[in-house]
């Protein structure tokens, strides 16, 4: 049941946003080809595709972050300020990422003023006139929240709440909220939801991105699909069905590669080498409960979920980074693990290729008194440089100085290097180009070939060609199961969105 009424006014609100046949390129990838899409004031205009699709493109142009190659970005009847005129940007459009951008040392009023000082020319910060303000403003718009509480004890959802707020403060009516119920729990969601539709009221108008399609149901009124950099659906919600919706996204061409493995082994594995029974862990990236699943020496199980549903948390529990309130993990043997972030977990930026490819082997490559024996810490290295096809200039390069594609290679080499019995790797191929892509999923392929037992988390459908078992979560659980490939790809989207529970 939808929430809202989809057929809004009777005469058009001038658009917030428009994006006006825009294109933009990054080397040879089109991100955006061509793509027309207004938001109007007083409306919820979801923003939906798979990853790849092109939103985070239009996101970066509707922000100013990025100029458009061709076509034009106007807001609110006006054509978009320069580039270097951030102060035009941010009272004209505000996006509320799912990384949040409060600093935590500083209060509520602090955080919704940051960088705009109340107080009179040239004088020193009017403190109390700064809260005054700050709470007006959190009265104005319906926000329970302590101005004076400090942004480091505040809940995602109060973030958010600081996050619109401060966008409202400076002027901003075109909002885009980019996966904002991600990390939500229901209750969180509805009142997020209470607070868009009064922000409609006020003649804000909203650009929802999510990936869970029945939100888009219950708070939007029109809708728009990107797949593959191009706009192929528009319209109001109540004239679009969920199968229609879900049929945009995929396509109905086929990927470059088959999606699935061409011949699955389901029979000839090994023992059980990773056992997990009744996980529970509270974590704000995603907190988990009741997981059971198990993954056998040449098996490759993808655990596929959206970004907060959870499934990352459990690679971190495999990998013991964090702690569960209840259930066990048990893991018969070492286990190799490839973080979610390459830059906050995965590498070391300023030490060569070397160094961190054999980070995990430091004890196997140490004489007695905790020497490292360069011979084979090269010897060790070159081989995953040979395996993954990590170019650099030398082994001592810094791994920042590689590309992108390169610096992944290092840290899935890295879990590899230690010749796990167990391998986690959350999002293997994330943000890199697709020579890459396949020198890193052959690499996976091989060692599930040679009897590793393999936990694939992702919700890139490439990835989950090297499966031979899929597992969905939704919001914390698992709730689907795929057993034997090929796999549906619409079956496996709706599952992923929570369209269907059939474990």
């Amino acid at each position: 049941m939808q929430r809202f009424s989809s057929t809004g006014p009777a005469t058009t609100p001038a658009p917030v946003g428009e994006a006006e046949n825009v294109s933009k390129t990054f080397g040879q990838t089109r991100a955006l080809v061509d793509v027309s899409l207004g938001v109007n004031a007083g409306e919820c205009h979801a923003l939906v595709g798979r990853n790849g699709a092109g939103k985070s493109t239009l996101v970066s142009l509707f922000t100013g972050l990025q100029r458009p190659d061709a076509g034009a970005i106007r807001l609110a009847g006006q054509p978009a300020p320069g580039p270097a005129d951030r102060g035009a940007w941010l009272a004209r459009v505000a996006c509320v990422y799912q990384k949040s951008m409060v600093v935590p040392p500083l209060t509520v009023a602090e955080n919704v003023f940051l960088n705009r000082p109340v107080g009179d020319r040239g004088s020193l910060v009017d403190w109390k006139r700064m809260r005054a303000q700050a709470h007006e403003l959190m009265l104005e718009w319906g926000f329970d929240l302590d101005v004076d509480q400090e942004a480091s004890t505040l809940t995602v959802e109060q973030r958010q709440i600081v996050e619109i707020a401060r966008a409202l403060s400076i002027g901003a009516r075109f909002l885009i909220l980019d996966e904002p119920t991600a990390a939500l729990e229901k209750a969180a969601v509805d009142r997020l939801f209470e607070r868009v539709d009064r922000l409609r009221e006020g003649g804000v108008g909203v650009l929802y991105i999510s990936h869970h399609l029945e939100e888009i149901y219950e708070i939007c009124q029109r809708v728009s699909v990107l797949r593959d950099g191009e706009l192929v659906l528009t319209g109001k919600v109540g004239d679009i069905g969920l199968a229609q919706l879900i049929a945009a996204m995929v396509g109905s061409a086929p990927p470059r590669r088959a999606t699935e493995i061409a011949a699955a082994r389901t029979s000839g594995l090994g023992e059980t080498r990773l056992e997990v029974n009744g996980l529970n862990v509270v974590s704000r990236s995603g907190s988990v409960y009741d997981v059971d699943l198990t993954v056998r020496a040449g098996e490759c199980v993808g655990l596929v979920g959206l970004r907060g549903s959870g499934s990352s948390t459990v690679g971190d529990a495999v990998a013991g980074l964090v702690k569960a309130r209840g259930g066990s993990v048990a893991a018969r043997g070492p286990v190799g693990y490839v973080p979610q972030d390459r830059h906050q977990r995965g590498f070391a930026p300023q030490l060569g290729v070397d160094e961190n490819l054999t980070h995990t082997v430091l004890g196997r490559i140490s004489g007695r008194f905790g020497i490292v024996s360069s011979r084979r810490r090269t010897e060790i290295a070159m081989r995953e440089v040979q395996r993954l096809q990590i170019v650099a200039r030398t082994l001592d390069q810094p791994v920042s100085n590689l590309s992108g594609g390169n610096q992944q290679k290092v840290v899935v080499g890295r879990a590899l290097a230690a010749e796990p019995s167990v391998l986690v790797a959350t999002n293997p191929t994330v943000g890199v180009d697709v020579a890459s892509k396949e020198a890193l999923l052959d690499a996976i392929a091989q060692v599930r070939d040679r009897g590793v037992a393999v936990l694939v988390i992702s919700d890139d459908f490439e990835d989950l060609r090297v499966c031979t078992r899929l597992l969905v979560m939704v919001r914390g659980r698992i709730t689907a199961s795929f057993d034997t490939p090929p796999w549906d790809r619409q079956q496996l989207i709706s599952a992923v969105e929570g369209l269907e529970v059939a474990v």
